[in-house]
């Protein structure tokens, strides 16, 4: 089964030049918890709710912080004709619950999530193994992007 097959296709997306306190109310308003972040229509980064409390909010930042103080910019993503078991995998490698979509042009076309591939591989494997990946303690993440001094 290819990706296309599985991911969500109506993504909202969030300009870098937003407020966090926009896409706040966007994520508030399509119950989603990630939105990809585009700049001249080519994926640039994501920001998670997390990402809007842990590096905004709690470093004193208010509502008007703009999106690409506190995305994510180092995107992993998948295309949208790979092999859904091989994006699994992959996804827990780097644990990640979600992986944006891009076509070969690199535009993107959708959002992979554990729940996708839960409802395309009922009962299979692919998503067992990807969930306990995803779910390890992993030393590498940070709660704080390192900024250049």
């Amino acid at each position: 089964m290819r990706v296309a097959e599985t991911m969500t296709r109506d993504v909202h997306i969030a300009k870098c030049d937003q407020s966090i306190a926009e896409v706040a109310r966007m994520m508030a308003d399509c119950d989603c918890g990630v939105v990809p972040v585009e700049e001249n229509d080519r994926l640039v980064g994501m920001i998670t709710d997390r990402d809007i409390v842990v590096r905004a909010l709690a470093q004193g930042k208010t509502g008007e912080t703009m999106v690409r103080e506190v995305m994510s910019a180092d995107v992993k993503y998948c295309f949208d004709d790979d092999d859904l078991d091989n994006v699994a995998h992959n996804m827990g490698d780097l644990q990640v619950r979600r992986l944006p979509v891009v076509n070969h042009d690199k535009r993107l076309v959708g959002i992979l999530s554990l729940g996708d591939i839960a409802c395309a591989e009922k009962g299979q494997q692919p998503v067992a193994e990807a969930l306990s990946s995803i779910s390890e303690p992993a030393s590498q993440h940070m709660a704080t992007p390192q900024r250049p001094h």
